[in-house]
């Protein structure tokens, strides 16, 4: 289930597959765009740009974060971005919440709630002194720590004092879509990659979205591509291009107006494309071969490098699905998942021997019914196959019970969760005094927030008639042993 759910979380934050050069970037982006959108296989393709920066919180607390330059419409149609934002009104309450205490539910702040979605959605908000609307930021819910988190896992604003530079505070509803400003700091790069001087700026705050991995819900903001195209210094601009001439008399020289044949040429004036770092590409068919699909798009741009000779080539691009991008974290709870597999392999085996132990008991107890139904013409198949179902019987029993039972748990594990916790705080403050932290699922450690509870069928299938197996192993050399007993020394048994 949490290898699942992290698949399926990077699926949904970056697509299928991403086309990627990293730092300054690639120009050309739509023609690649509509290259990928016309072959039958990509559902849609999304630029984006992917950079680190800091920004100021309202505490006057600076931290570092990851930015990512989106076009919202796209984005959202590479991914689920329109459900992952937060502040939206809801027709019906959320799963978990069974009172209905979600605040999108009041009926009087839909209007408002609606207004902030769509803000979310085109990564804009409405300047209250012009009238225009300017870019705005969407961050992740976590960012800041303005949120409440309930036990149901919904979020509400938090109230809490504001300090100022002077030193006083004041109380704030800190709900972050409404009035909220903060301070982004980005670092542009020239044409080779070098750092120049830091740019600012300060945008409103238009959503907050949740994306269920909190690595990425803590450590994010949203904005709007094309500002963040201008802050890096990688949105389209006209460039003057320096003659030879040029380049040794920087100053372009001092001739007479009749010396035309000493005069400086004109600088030629070119026009240089915007660049983004990356285009995400969603496959048509969710269920078809990713792998396949990435080479279809190696393929592409391939064919896209070959026509513009300012891009990166084919053999350089980065073309990479979520699960390469994220090898490392995959690879090592695939690890851990085979470490599990051979330790349930062990206690298979205990199984084993202790049916086997159970059984060699019983037959050496049961000798002498054994005799009789030796003597009474039982085959000595027949002798084998009493004890084999028998065997069978207790596999198939205990396999059943065992899934009913595991089953039950999975799917209500984060409900047996809470009730833990409640009930060790309960039961820290009434013996104690004290609460006792029982909360063993910290979603800053195990990534998700909640409990992963996927059960894939035939996983679970094959568990299942491992146990099945595991005793009818067991029942096999007792059963051997009493199909070869004979008639008569098994009937003068003491």
């Amino acid at each position: 289930g949490f290898l699942l759910n992290l698949t399926q979380a990077g699926r949904s934050l970056i697509g299928d597959v991403r086309i990627a050069w990293p730092n300054v970037g690639f120009p050309h982006y739509e023609d690649l765009i509509q290259r990928l959108e016309e072959h039958p296989e990509v559902e849609a393709a999304s630029p984006i740009i992917e950079t680190f920066g800091m920004v100021t919180l309202l505490e006057n607390r600076t931290e570092g974060i990851l930015i990512r330059g989106i076009d919202g419409e796209s984005f959202a149609r590479v991914t689920n971005y329109a459900d992952t934002l937060w502040w939206k009104p809801l027709e019906e309450p959320m799963q978990k919440d069974k009172a209905g205490d979600d605040v999108r539910l009041e009926p009087g702040d839909r209007d408002l709630l609606q207004r902030v979605y769509d803000d979310g959605l085109s990564l804009t908000e409405i300047d209250p002194d012009t009238g225009v609307r300017e870019s705005a930021l969407v961050l992740g819910i976590e960012v800041g720590g303005w949120n409440v988190r309930t036990d149901w896992g919904g979020y509400y604003p938090r109230v809490q004092f504001i300090t100022g530079s002077d030193g006083s505070s004041e109380m704030q509803n800190l709900f972050m879509p409404a009035g909220g400003e903060l301070t982004v700091l980005v670092v542009p790069l020239d044409s080779r990659g070098r750092p120049m001087e830091a740019v600012t700026s300060r945008l409103p705050v238009a959503n907050e979205f949740e994306s269920g991995l909190y690595d990425v819900d803590r450590q994010t903001v949203l904005m709007d591509l094309k500002a963040l195209q201008r802050m890096l210094r990688m949105h389209p601009a006209k460039r003057v291009v320096r003659s030879e001439q040029n380049e040794a008399d920087p100053l372009g020289g001092f001739f007479e107006e009749e010396d035309t044949a000493n005069a400086a040429p004109e600088p030629e004036i070119v026009e240089d494309p915007g660049r983004v770092t990356a285009v995400l590409v969603k496959q048509a068919d969710p269920d078809g071969d990713v792998e396949a699909f990435r080479e279809r798009c190696r393929a592409i741009y391939a064919e896209f490098a070959a026509d513009h000779p300012d891009v990166p080539g084919a053999g350089s691009i980065g073309v990479e699905t979520w699960e390469d991008a994220n090898r490392m974290m995959i690879g090592a709870v695939k690890k851990e998942t085979g470490l599990v597999l051979i330790i349930f392999t062990f206690i298979s085996f205990t199984a084993v021997f202790l049916v086997f132990a159970i059984f060699w008991a019983m037959i050496s107890e049961k000798t002498k019914d054994i005799g009789v139904l030796r003597a009474l013409g039982a085959s000595r198949m027949g002798v084998a196959w009493v004890w084999l179902r028998y065997g069978l019987a207790i596999g198939v029993v205990g396999s059943l019970f065992g899934g009913l039972l595991a089953w039950a748990i999975v799917t209500n594990i984060n409900e047996i969760h809470e009730g833990i916790a409640l009930s060790g705080d309960w039961l820290g403050r009434n013996l104690t005094g004290t609460a006792w932290n029982w909360y063993i699922w910290d979603p800053k450690v195990y990534v998700f927030k909640e409990i992963p509870h996927s059960i894939e069928p035939w996983k679970a299938a094959f568990v299942l008639v491992g146990g099945l197996l595991s005793c009818l192993l067991g029942a096999l050399l007792p059963a051997a042993r009493a199909a070869r007993m004979h008639p008569v020394q098994a009937l003068r048994f003491e």
